[in-house]
């Protein structure tokens, strides 16, 4: 590990240049390192400037400013500009349960549908898909390179959550959870992690990591698993909100039962109905994973097809994945290709497609991906652009076109004048009831956070919710902040979050409901306990 007293007197006169610096830009940043070079010639990285700065001021060495420094010297601020620290970790390899899909590539080193040079795959192999050794490492990375890590929210990838033994569902969580509480009671040294044997864990361990977490530095403020419709039951609802998850990934890829059967996908539309009906009625945000260019459709059906997961109110999902299909060697749709039964889309029909469905998506709905990560290397023929989101934004942009859905307004790191937001209502119909999307919006329409909340026609998916209101999530944006830390002018830790949930409260009484759940993570129900949520057996609840 990095030790700072090496280069005692080089490292002090670097960070106070940069701690009086007024204005801090980028060259002149760079400038400062160039000044205050190593003996061989060398500049120092940002990771050990930082690693730098905590130790001096932890030894009373240096003075901290009033302006953290850290903050000024952040490497990636955009990783943690949502209000949260994102933490991706995998399962181990797989094989999908049911589909035989024709797109999908195989390699047995890996969950069904990942390549082995995706870059959460690579990190998942270097260690051996272990949850714990994951979750800790990504910590440690964030960590060194000056981000927040008290507020995270744990993604898991691999394909069909659903289809793994209940046994290994319980571990895997439990151990991201122990990867949690650790991480922040420890030196944050990922030499010092060793891997554990593969063993079941109870429910009993599983609720008392989760537990733990609700006051550990490092908490779980979201839990995100992806699953297949035709997985979605009543019992599996159940078990994910035991596991403390808050999110489920679901993979549509089309509305057009045809499609679906030529792709080999392995059920229906009305398999994607019934499983929106029972994730929306347990309070689960949903996030779909739609795909244009499939076998058997066409930029016009393309165009259509997305219409109706907004059209039609048995969808209208919280967040959207767009995976345009990829031709990759070793699929058998690499076959249909080389029979000339079916082509890539020009990089002209996937812009005009992608176009129309981005500026189709309304405000309650965030577009968290336009294309998919995969290696160009890897693409045997069709577009390889990383850029394409940009590209159709500029394109959408020229034209006059706006982008209404939610990443592309995110305040991100701009400074916040409180009293000029204004507080935006909307409402739309589900297949549950009635959903009311909240934001706090600034004047250029740019959204500072969000509430979504449902007001049910019928009981909900698990009993303990009966009839009655739900809050599905409240989302504050803006650079990640420490819990605690003071607001200033951002959106992080200003009271928005509250305004929204009395808010929902005021707007459940008046529809008549006695009382408000929130489908609340593990390491936010401390901060619901705060507004006066009781807790129940898997919700929160407040009476009205």
């Amino acid at each position: 590990m990095f030790d700072p007293y090496q280069h005692k007197d080089r490292l002090l006169a670097l960070l106070e240049a940069i701690i009086v610096e007024e204005d801090l830009t980028d060259d002149k940043f760079f400038r400062l390192i160039r000044r205050h070079k190593l003996p061989d010639g060398g500049v120092f990285s940002k990771s050990q400037l930082i690693r730098a700065y905590r130790v001096f001021v932890q030894d009373g060495v240096l003075e901290a400013p009033a302006q953290d420094l850290i903050e000024r010297i952040r490497r990636k601020p955009v990783r943690t500009l949502s209000g949260v620290t994102p933490v991706t970790v995998m399962t181990k390899p797989y094989p999908c349960p049911r589909g035989q899909c024709i797109f999908c590539p195989t390699d047995v080193c890996m969950p069904k549908s990942y390549l082995p040079d995706e870059p959460g795959a690579q990190r998942a192999a270097t260690y051996r898909f272990d949850p714990y050794v994951q979750t800790f490492a990504r910590l440690t990375a964030y960590w060194n390179i000056g981000h927040p890590t008290d507020k995270v929210e744990m993604i898991i990838l691999g394909g069909t959550w659903s289809a793994y033994p209940p046994p290994y569902q319980r571990r895997f969580i439990k151990r991201i959870f122990d990867a949690l509480n650790d991480f922040g009671a420890s030196d944050k040294r990922l030499d010092a992690v060793s891997y554990a044997p593969e063993a079941p864990a109870t429910w009993e361990e599983v609720v008392a990591a989760q537990r733990r977490n609700e006051t550990a530095p490092s908490r779980c403020v979201g839990l995100v698993v992806e699953t297949r419709p035709d997985y979605v039951t009543p019992e599996e609802v159940e078990r994910l909100r035991r596991l403390g998850c808050t999110k489920v990934q679901i993979g549509v890829q089309s509305l057009d039962d045809a499609v679906l059967a030529k792709n080999r996908r392995g059920h229906d539309v009305a398999a994607a109905r019934c499983a929106f009906r029972l994730l929306r009625g347990a309070g689960f945000k949903i996030q779909a994973h739609w795909m244009a260019n499939l076998y058997g459709s066409s930029p016009e059906q393309d165009i259509a097809d997305f219409a109706r997961l907004f059209d039609d109110p048995d969808f209208r999902p919280d967040e959207l994945k767009i995976y345009p299909c990829s031709l990759i060697d070793g699929t058998v749709l690499m076959d249909l290709y080389r029979q000339g039964r079916w082509r890539p889309y020009t990089d002209g029909e996937l812009r005009r497609v992608l176009a129309a469905c981005l500026a189709r998506v309304p405000p309650y709905c965030r577009v968290t991906r336009l294309m998919r990560d995969i290696p160009a290397h890897y693409i045997v023929d069709g577009t390889t652009m990383s850029n394409f989101r940009q590209v159709v934004e500029r394109e959408l942009d020229e034209q006059g076109v706006p982008v209404h859905e939610i990443r592309a307004r995110e305040v991100r790191a701009a400074a916040l004048d409180f009293e000029t937001l204004r507080l935006d209502e909307t409402t739309y119909s589900t297949s549950t009831g009635q959903e009311v999307f909240l934001q706090f919006v600034t004047p250029e329409n740019k959204i500072a956070g969000f509430l979504r909340l449902c007001l049910p026609d019928a009981p909900g998916t698990i009993g303990e919710l009966g009839s009655d209101a739900m809050i599905r999530e409240v989302h504050v944006y803006g650079q990640a902040v420490d819990i605690g830390a003071g607001a200033g002018d951002r959106a992080q830790h200003g009271g928005l979050g509250t305004r929204l949930v009395r808010r929902a409260q005021a707007l459940a009484v008046q529809q008549g409901y006695a009382r408000l759940h929130v489908i609340s993570a593990v390491g936010t129900r401390e901060y619901y306990r705060k507004l006066g949520f009781c807790d129940g057996e898997l919700y929160q609840f407040v009476a009205l």
